[in-house]
């Protein structure tokens, strides 16, 4: 069952980002978009009771002419070691495109695997010409994916993720 994260829900997510990482940066990026009131999109997902996997989506703005805010960043995407490769990740992502797509959101950004993502849509960042702080416009794992058809076209420029973001 996939589900939208409760407060309930922050330490068994605090545990499945540490565990699928093996590190707390990515845990602390999901607690610290949660202090600043930046999540627009946390899903989990649910197995025999117990929460298996986690993505969470963020906004972005894309400093382009107008500036862009209709998008958002996914990530981090994380399932408990245990239960990768059993399609649960690929059901986060799929839920969470369509919730964003269902609230109005034209496009996301993400920071990936460049061979798993494109399954989804997902094509290099650079086709938009968009650029980023973190990695070379050209890096394989800067993507993105249009929600609606054209949110992007015109768009060039520089993507901008919430600064809990700045410190991986």
């Amino acid at each position: 069952m996939i589900r939208p994260e409760t407060p309930t829900d922050h330490a068994a997510i605090d545990s499945v980002e540490e565990q699928a990482f093996d590190r707390r940066d990515e845990a602390n990026i999901v607690a610290t978009l949660r202090a600043a009131g930046t999540v627009s999109l946390s899903l989990v997902a649910v197995l025999q009771g117990q929460i298996v996997g986690h993505i969470l989506f963020s906004p972005v703005e894309i400093e382009s002419e107008p500036s862009y805010e209709g998008a958002v960043a996914m990530g981090p995407l994380a399932v408990l070691p245990a239960y990768q490769r059993q399609g649960i990740g690929g059901a986060l992502v799929q839920r969470g495109l369509e919730q964003c797509q269902q609230q109005g959101y034209g496009a996301v950004i993400l920071f990936g695997h460049p061979t798993y993502y494109p399954r989804f849509g997902f094509v290099p960042a650079h086709h938009f010409s968009l650029r980023n702080r973190y990695v070379e416009p050209e890096h394989p794992a800067f993507m993105a994916l249009e929600l609606q058809p054209g949110a992007l076209q015109g768009r060039h420029g520089l993507v901008h993720l919430a600064p809990a973001f700045d410190g991986i």
